[in-house]
């Protein structure tokens, strides 16, 4: 057994949040792309947190910012913000063990008919993420902490939580999402660019996406074979008549998605109704 495992801690989750991820992981809901909202809401909310300790404390980073990274090799989904972060403590009690009072009301309404895309309204929305992934990592640093610590469950009733040294994600949050096989959509790049501007245009904080870029480059028949190893070949042909050929580079590069300008910046009489509708949306979570 290594020296991690012997570290890691198990914790059984609070029996109401136990009871609400088993309606989520259990019940079929078609509206399930609400995970990514909820998300990149809690991530906001981490952000104006550093932003506002910023006003009166020392901030070393303060390239307040949200990243989407696809990664169709492991089938998972990563976002990564830079905002206040979260200690051992707040990872224990924040996502497991302290009863939130929004908890009951949700599975309530829930029962009463509520959608599933009204999860944000009652603090819960992090569980969201069950609903597409079978397993979930949160690695996080609070603002005010040299450790840095990996919070991790399955959704089978316990999480765990242990000393993190995969990498230096420096302040903030960086949550894995290992995506079900039905839900590998959400790794495509025109899925994931239209629920951002569907559900999170207006945050307040640049959202990026890991995108891929295609270009072409000339290369001549020498510098195709430069890396090849031939002996006793003969070449006859002049350099200047050798023939070129292109071939495509792949390289990847993150892309900002929220770049209109809030309404609130524009013209009343310049504001069109689907921009209201939206905006009232992403405040009220209504839909």
């Amino acid at each position: 057994m290594s020296e991690e495992q012997q570290n890691v801690e198990h914790f059984a989750f609070n029996a109401d949040i136990q009871q609400l991820m088993g309606l989520i992981i259990n019940t079929f809901y078609t509206n399930k792309e609400i995970f990514l909202r909820e998300l990149i809401s809690n991530a906001s909310d981490a952000l104006d947190k550093i932003r506002y300790i910023s006003l009166t404390e020392a901030v070393t980073d303060t390239n307040y910012k949200i990243d989407i990274v696809p990664d169709k090799a492991t089938n998972s989904l990563i976002l990564r913000d830079t905002g206040i972060g979260m200690s051992k403590a707040d990872l224990i009690n924040n996502l497991g063990t302290i009863a939130k009072s929004g908890t009951k009301a949700f599975m309530e309404a829930l029962s009463q008919g509520a959608d599933i895309s009204m999860i944000g309204q009652f603090g819960v929305g992090f569980y969201s993420a069950f609903l597409v992934a079978d397993r979930v990592t949160v690695i996080s640093r609070a603002h005010n902490e040299d450790k840095q610590w990996r919070w991790e469950s399955t959704a089978g009733g316990t999480f765990t939580v242990v000393e993190d040294d995969s990498e230096n994600i420096g302040r903030g949050t960086k949550i894995i999402l290992a995506l079900k096989s039905d839900n590998v959509e959400f790794l495509e790049e025109r899925k994931l660019k239209d629920l951002v501007k569907k559900h999170s245009e207006f945050i307040s904080f640049p959202i990026s996406l890991q995108v891929e870029k295609t270009t072409e480059k000339e290369i001549s028949d020498d510098e195709e074979e430069e890396d090849k190893k031939e002996e006793d070949v003969e070449i006859k042909e002049d350099k200047k008549d050798k023939k070129k050929k292109k071939i495509k580079e792949v390289s990847t590069e993150l892309e900002q998605l929220n770049v209109n300008k809030p309404i609130w910046m524009k013209k009343p009489e310049e504001v069109t109704k689907e921009e209201y509708s939206s905006f009232y949306k992403s405040l009220t979570n209504d839909w």
